[in-house]
């Protein structure tokens, strides 16, 4: 048994064009634009969209885009089902791994990160 949830929205945007998306996105939905200390490629946006977390994302490389971010408590099982749904693991960074899902998209699977875990997961068996 495991538990997930989808926990966030990223803006994937080149690392280049990180800050002022971030402005952007800040004055766009009423939020402070945050830096998040000691993972500078992130500029956060709390409270744009309970109960997501919503941040700017700077990239090396690779062209703009969104991608979810799904939290839990295991990440390997957690994997293993999206896998059994479809999904394909294409990469993985420290502790996440990050799948391609069937229409393209990305999604990443990541370790427990934030403070409503508890309240919005759904539990796995």
């Amino acid at each position: 048994m495991h538990r997930s949830r989808l926990s966030t929205l990223l803006i994937d945007v080149p690392a280049g064009e990180a800050a002022a998306a971030g402005v952007f996105w800040g004055a766009a939905l009423g939020v402070p634009a945050t830096p998040v200390e000691g993972e500078e490629q992130y500029t956060s946006l709390p409270g744009a969209a309970p109960p997501l977390h919503l941040a700017v994302q700077a990239l090396e490389d690779g062209e703009a885009r969104y991608h979810l971010d799904i939290e839990t408590d295991d990440v390997a099982a957690e994997t293993a089902r999206l896998l059994g749904l479809g999904a394909v693991e294409v990469g993985s960074w420290l502790e996440c791994r990050t799948l391609r899902v069937p229409g393209g998209l990305l999604i990443c699977v990541i370790p427990v990160h934030s403070e409503d875990f508890e309240r919005h997961a759904r539990v796995w068996e």
